[in-house]
């Protein structure tokens, strides 16, 4: 039977979290409404492309089983956007669930779990239709969906409905853990089309020169093209040899970082100059087998750590092993029965006289009968992460997916031979009827004592310290006597957090009262009243010592950074290299995660910054030479933070020589252009009124887009050579042409409407969006006449910059003006408005392809896309790393780095580096 969720009322008010009943009203408090229409496929987006969303809000999915992998899968799955997501779960809540079930609570004892969950899955994303099952799995269920997946399952109905959902075209994914082990598998059917692989922006490279010969040999300008054996690539903007501009789609041959070869270009004209080759992404067509006959195909296995290949395929054998096991006895093996562990190793024997593996690893199989009672939630949430991913994958064709098999396990967080701590036995191992039961089933009881006295400090609270603090919360981490957790996070929240940061709610946005740190803080607190947590609002800085100070440090266990740029990771790694204390880190872009546990005197430490410079693009290039639409964006978006910039800067204009020495600071090409507009600001442009800023937007558009580029073909004509004797504009440079403005063209309105109207908020003038009126006032703005004066100096390198940027000087005045505080969110605002317009104006200048607001937003809002999958996946082996830590483990092979890729399915889980070492004075030390 379906049941369907119905909305929570919105006016509820956050109290004081005390019982049972005070969390659920806070549940209830947390409903999404649907306030923001597009914002989650907006969001997801950045990562996944307009198609793959496209096609996510056509796709109806199924999950079964809401244990702690379950809901697991099920909140990222929502998060992510799809149509609609049915839940379903015969079985009724109990304290074992309750180590990684975080949407139970104990009025939930006894009661359905899908049903239970409901309420606050629905609350996720408020354009998700979230809807329950609470009967059986059939097949006349089953052919409501393209996707399903089973969680807790057991085999006969893996192999059943395997095989309906392959015949049927329906996605199959089954997902489970045991314990400190998981497994994956992925059924797509016979034809699955992958649309795009990797997710990876075409690689585009700017020619140098093409041969005439079988087969041509390009060279770029760039030291590395960036292409691959195999890969397909389009030819544009090519002259001489133009006939490759319309030869459409060649396959190369990488021969060097800086070259490849294509077709027979011997007949062709010779080459000239320009060209642009970029990379045409191929569809893939991909072949599963079904679940029974993918079981006994050992070549389907993909290995997550090439250290335990030996003990993966053990594991393969191991997990149908256990299915045996319980459709024999009726049970799962007890946690440190020892007899249970031989007859699971003996049923694995017996399973391995077909499979012939080479080595069978009996200490695994016995590991996995002493644990696979217990239920982990950094495991659920590594698992769930990228069985999650592969939902998307089967719903979109955005990425590869897993081919088929794939197996995880973390058996070095086990206790140490000779380690620290009680020893494991059935007793020790027992439940107690406690929210820890699947936890204490692994670790034994001293563990979880343990875990609830240490103290640790997490820097962040989004996407992945949402993550961390909801395990923290469900192994209990600082929830003892004794025990703390403090969180730190400036920020608030914002609506492009809501997608993968799933602690936080649409009411908490904007609200300066509710700072992340502060909301996460009391969201886990529902999950485990027992939580001592404190939410700060500091920024992790030098400044900031005095709080988090030598005694605040040395009273912590341990650190975890949730951190998204470099320099606070470098800062933080310092402080606990210098205080002796263990950190977790952990960072994602997109479906790319990382992990690094850093151990004092035993692992590698983060370690410095590394210099981006060779990234960086030089400011003569953004400034004069642009040659793509990251340059355009790039000194667009300063001119916009600019003007916010200048008000705060020139309404306590007695600090002049502060504002300079602030502004020289900014970096060359964003200090000139805010001098310069600064100047205009005080230098008797003051608009006096609406017209004054209609007509100062369309004087701005004549300077950038006609004048300038006519002032740079003065000194630099199309012809023009260098002192070689070689074309000035060839290679990066492309020659320019000037624009002339239109009032019926879309773009040039764009952004005099954007600008005239930024220009008026600083001045507290009122504008309007009527393109019809503002045309009537561009009729009357007179455009005065420009010649280009030979006497313009051009920069053409960065030096020449720097030396003009010193010589400049302004005098402020004192101005009513009013700061803009960039917002890429808000609509309204005309900030992107302004963006798009002005970047695409200067793109159509160099004829270089123009961006849509998505893409636009996306560079000039230096965004850090992430997903909800990949953010839980790498919590979760942060989390796994924390076990080890908390038990003092002190062999450098029970640690593990992670890497992980979910778009190609690449996991890579490996040994961390020792700590570097420095000869003194002929002795060795770390």
């Amino acid at each position: 039977m379906l049941f369907n969720f119905s909305n929570f009322s919105d006016d509820f008010v956050p109290v004081v979290i005390s019982s049972d009943n005070d969390a659920q009203a806070y549940l209830k408090h947390l409903h999404l409404q649907a306030a923001f229409p597009l914002f989650w496929a907006l969001c997801g987006r950045y990562v996944l492309g307009h198609e793959a969303m496209r096609r996510m809000g056509t796709a109806n999915v199924l999950i079964a089983g809401m244990r702690g992998l379950g809901v697991e899968i099920a909140k990222n799955v929502i998060l992510s956007g799809v149509k609609s997501v049915t839940v379903q779960d015969e079985g009724l809540a109990e304290w074992m669930d309750f180590s990684s079930q975080f949407f139970l609570l104990a009025s939930h004892l006894g009661q359905n779990r899908a049903m239970s969950s409901l309420s606050q899955l629905s609350a996720l994303n408020p354009h998700v239709h979230v809807s329950a099952h609470t009967g059986p799995l059939k097949e006349t269920l089953l052919q409501q969906f393209q996707v399903v997946v089973l969680t807790d399952s057991s085999l006969d109905d893996q192999k059943r409905f395997g095989t309906f959902c392959h015949s049927n075209g329906i996605k199959l994914i089954v997902a489970d853990t045991k314990g400190l082990c998981g497994q994956l598998f992925c059924d797509f059917g016979e034809d699955f089309e992958v649309l795009d692989t990797d997710g990876e922006t075409p690689a585009s490279a700017m020619i140098d020169h093409i041969t005439k010969a079988d087969p041509g040999v390009v060279t770029c300008i760039e030291q590395r093209h960036g292409f691959v054996d195999g890969s397909t690539v389009s030819l544009s903007e090519v002259c001489g040899m133009t006939k490759l501009n319309s030869y459409g789609p060649v396959d190369i041959k990488v021969l060097g970082p800086d070259s490849f070869s294509i077709c027979d270009t011997s007949s062709f004209s010779e080459y000239e100059k320009g060209g642009v080759a970029t990379e045409v992404k191929n569809t893939k067509i991909l072949k599963f087998k079904p679940l029974d006959e993918a079981l006994v195909d050992p070549e389907l296995l993909v290995m997550t750590d090439y250290g335990k290949m030996t003990k993966h395929q053990t594991l393969h054998l191991a997990f149908q092993a256990l299915h045996g096991f319980v459709k024999r006895v009726g049970r799962l093996p007890k946690p440190r029965s020892q007899l249970d562990a031989e007859l699971l190793v003996a049923m694995v024997t017996e399973l391995n006289k077909v499979s012939q593996l080479d080595q069978l690893d009996e200490g695994v199989v016995q590991s996995l009968s002493f644990t696979a009672c217990g239920d982990l939630a950094p495991v659920n949430a590594f698992i769930g992460g990228l069985a999650a991913q592969e939902v998307l994958k089967a719903c979109t064709g955005k990425f590869t997916p897993l081919q088929q098999w794939l197996y995880f396990d973390a058996l070095e967080c086990l206790p140490e031979d000779g380690g620290e701590g009680e020893q494991l036995t059935e007793s020790t191992c027992s439940p107690r009827g406690s929210r820890y039961d699947g936890q204490t089933a692994v670790f034994g009881s001293g563990f979880q004592e343990r875990l609830g006295e240490q103290k640790y400090f997490l820097v962040g609270a989004g996407a992945i310290g949402c993550e961390l603090l909801k395990n923290f919360a469900l192994i209990g981490l600082g929830a003892g006597e004794g025990g703390h957790i403090t969180v730190t996070d400036m920020d608030s929240i914002e609506r492009s957090n809501l997608n993968r940061q799933f602690l936080f709610r649409s009411q908490d946005i904007g609200v300066r009262e509710k700072q992340k740190s502060e909301v996460a803080a009391q969201a886990v607190r529902v999950m485990n009243p027992n939580m001592n947590i404190t939410a700060h609002q500091n920024r992790l800085d030098p400044d900031s010592e005095q709080v988090y100070g030598h005694t605040f440090f040395m009273g912590l266990d341990g650190v975890a950074a949730a951190l998204d740029n470099v320099e606070a990771r470098v800062y933080l790694d310092g402080r606990c290299v210098q205080h002796q204390r263990p950190m977790l880190e952990g960072g994602t872009l997109g479906s790319k995660g990382h992990t690094l546990v850093v151990v004092p005197h035993l692992t590698e430490s983060y370690g410095p910054a590394k210099t981006g410079s060779q990234n960086a693009i030089p400011l003569c290039t953004l400034k004069n030479f642009p040659h793509r639409i990251e340059h355009t964006l790039q000194v667009r978006h300063g001119t916009t933070r600019s003007w916010s910039n200048d008000a705060y800067a020139i309404v306590p204009c007695r600090d002049a020589a502060g504002f300079l020495e602030r502004t020289l600071g900014r970096g060359e090409a964003e200090a000139l252009e805010v001098l310069g507009c600064v100047w205009g600001g005080v230098g008797g442009q003051r608009p006096q009124g609406w017209e004054d800023c209609v007509g100062w937007a369309r004087r701005q558009w004549e300077t950038l887009y006609n004048n300038d580029i006519a002032q740079l073909l003065h000194c630099f004509p199309s012809d023009q050579l260098t002192s070689s004797g070689l074309p000035f504009w060839s290679g990066a440079k492309r020659c320019p042409h000037p624009l002339t403005f239109d009032p019926n063209n879309t773009t040039h309105m764009d952004y005099v409407v954007a600008a005239a109207n930024l220009y008026g908020q600083i001045y507290g003038i009122v504008g309007t969006r009527d393109c019809s009126a503002i045309r009537s006032i561009l009729e009357r703005v007179h455009i005065p006449a420009f010649t280009p004066k030979s006497s313009v100096k051009i920069h053409l390198t960065d030096k020449e910059m720097e030396e003009e940027r010193e010589s400049l000087c302004v005098t402020l005045a004192v101005l009513q003006m009013h700061p803009i505080d960039f917002e890429k969110d808000d609509d309204s605002n005309f900030h992107m408005d302004y963006i798009v317009a002005a970047s695409n104006l200067r793109a159509e200048n160099y004829d270089i392809p123009t961006a849509d607001r998505h893409k636009s937003k996306l560079i000039a809002g230096r965004i850090i896309p992430a997903i909800a999958t990949t953010t839980a996946a790498v919590a979760g082996l942060m989390c796994v790393e924390l076990y080890k830590l908390v038990q003092s483990h002190r062999k450098i092979s029970s640690y593990r780095s992670g890497y992980i890729n979910l778009a190609v399915q690449y996991c890579v889980l490996s040994e961390p580096l020792g700590p570097q070492r420095f000869i003194v004075s002929q002795h060795s030390v770390k």
